[in-house]
């Protein structure tokens, strides 16, 4: 078992999808624990959300404070003096949770790893290295992490798995730019992404929930 508490919600018995959906810095589970209700998806599917809590740890911009979080920020330009064990350890316990799943008779290719912020780094980082292929990849406000050691370290199985991500044009916390230069990263790939952006800052608004659902439902 992976060693992280987590919020676990089932729309119906017998869930035979789960979608793993990580938190921002600073927030925990519940964060996005009413994004169930807000999805509005079709009724008779039948499953799994996994909102796990980050450890706490250290954020060295914050002066040290002890916050949940999935890796350390040390400097304002969040993709320079990157905490590579730390997105590492973070990345490997999604992909724990992603393989108990398994176990419990969900294919990979009905498992969808979602977050936001630096849950969406770790969405990411996991899914473009799961070996297997996953159901999709849904990455909110966020960028592409370590994405030199990508070209090394990337599932064979990506060109397979479809990648939801959103940005905020007015972003201040994630600026658009790391966004956009991620999706260019992703791009050289010949990865299948849907880009979407939105007029907000470091949020999630109602326009990018409908779109959300649309993908999911597609996925689904």
């Amino acid at each position: 078992m992976s060693e992280l508490d987590s919020i676990i919600i089932e729309t119906q018995p017998h869930p035979d999808a789960a979608i793993i959906w990580l938190h921002g810095l600073g927030a925990d589970g519940n964060d996005f624990v009413p994004i169930v209700e807000q999805l509005q998806l079709p009724s008779h599917l039948a499953l799994r959300f996994i909102f796990p809590h980050a450890p706490v740890r250290p954020i060295t911009i914050n002066q040290g404070y002890q916050m949940p979080g999935w890796y350390d920020i040390s400097s304002l330009s969040i993709v320079e003096n990157e905490d590579e064990e730390g997105i590492k350890e973070s990345s490997a316990i999604l992909s724990e949770l992603c393989q108990e799943q398994e176990a419990n008779g969900i294919a990979s290719s009905r498992i969808i790893v979602a977050g936001f912020s630096q849950g969406g780094a770790i969405a990411l980082h996991c899914g473009c290295r799961y070996p297997r292929p996953l159901g999709g990849i849904i990455a909110l406000s966020t960028y592409l992490a370590l994405p030199g050691s990508l070209e090394d370290e990337i599932s064979d199985q990506l060109t397979e798995v479809p990648i939801f991500m959103a940005h905020g044009r007015q972003d201040d916390v994630v600026d658009y730019e790391y966004g956009k230069q991620s999706l260019e990263q992703l791009e050289a790939y010949d990865i299948e992404i849907q880009w979407n952006e939105y007029d907000m800052g470091h949020a999630v608004c109602l326009e990018e929930i409908q779109h959300i659902r649309q993908w999911l439902t597609e996925q689904l």
